[in-house]
């Protein structure tokens, strides 16, 4: 089972929207090396696994991929920020429908300038399910042989194409949105090619000087540095809530990448950050929820209210 905790897994940072910048981040999101093909490829793998004796490599693979997750809500959830509000919209839900378009600004017009016009005429200025160019993911990305040493080897290549991406995605944009999710990514991906790195360790490869891929010298972006410093590189949460996960018995010791830290899976998730709902986009006619659909959710939701009351007692209103 999951479970869902209604925070993002790190903070994004606040800045203007940069419809170019969202449209690089979607090669981080659904291209074949992106968030949408590491969450799907870990948990398939866990999924299929077999073999009692091999659980610490079970278990180290889903809370890796019960992770991705987390990633995947982050990086959408930052495409969504970087095409939020189209610069020349002042709508409200009283004005008559052609008012924002008054005086030659069509609410929408930016659109055409923008290089994935679905952004906004398909996915209402949000994310969407593909790479940079428009292409769908698709699910033939997924690498489940079921032979563990290929599995694992196929998991840090994932991790370091995926890193070698996103360091590129950093360099594109200096939006300071973009830069605080793509940099928390760099940080976790080296993360996780270090516990691919252990497993294999464990199985008898040396990788003596190979680690980090890429070699980046990641450092020198103030915001990886500054996850570098808390040791982010060196930890793997188990996403467990019953104690029963095996994974640190593989990710322990010297970090693989040779920067003097040791590994930690000590902690069960990180503390991560409050999530928020954005408004909503009247230029896109969306959500559009008028007044008799706002009564009607409403009303169901005191129903709903009133049921769990009945059954568990009074809930505390804050």
């Amino acid at each position: 089972m999951y479970f869902h905790a209604q925070r993002y897994i790190n903070e994004i940072a606040a800045d203007e929207p940069d419809p170019a910048a969202a449209n690089a981040l979607q090669e981080g999101l659904g291209g074949q090396f992106g968030e949408m093909r590491t969450m799907m490829q870990y948990l398939f793998q866990s999924i299929n696994f077999r073999g009692a004796a091999a659980k610490p490599y079970r278990d180290l693979i889903q809370g890796i991929g019960t992770e991705e997750i987390s990633h995947v809500e982050l990086i959408g959830t930052t495409i969504s920020r970087l095409l939020d509000g189209s610069p020349r919209y002042t709508g409200k839900l009283t004005d008559p429908l052609d008012t924002p378009g008054a005086g030659g600004a069509t609410p929408l017009k930016i659109a055409l300038d923008e290089s994935n016009i679905h952004h906004y005429l398909v996915g209402a200025q949000g994310a969407l399910p593909v790479d940079a160019v428009g292409n769908p993911w698709s699910g033939s990305y997924v690498y489940n042989s079921g032979n563990l040493p290929l599995d694992l080897l196929y998991n840090l290549m994932l991790e370091s194409t995926g890193r070698l991406q996103k360091c590129r995605i950093y360099e594109m944009t200096d939006n300071k949105t973009a830069r605080s999710t793509v940099a928390y990514l760099i940080v976790r991906d080296q993360a996780h090619e270090n516990a691919y790195a252990k497993a294999l360790e464990s199985l008898g490869v040396d990788w003596n000087k190979l680690l980090p891929i890429p070699k980046t010298n990641a450092e020198q972006f103030p915001e990886v540095k500054e996850l570098l410093d808390l040791g982010l590189q060196s930890k793997q949460y188990s996403f467990d809530l019953e104690g029963k996960s095996e994974a640190g018995r593989i990710f322990q010791g010297m970090s693989p990448s040779k920067d003097g830290t040791d590994l930690d899976a000590t902690e069960q998730a990180p503390e991560g950050v409050p999530s928020t709902i954005s408004p909503e986009r009247l230029e896109e006619f969306s959500p559009g929820l008028d007044a008799d659909l706002m009564e009607l959710i409403q009303a169901t939701a005191e129903m709903e209210l009133a049921d769990v009351e009945a059954m568990f007692g009074p809930v505390a209103k804050k």
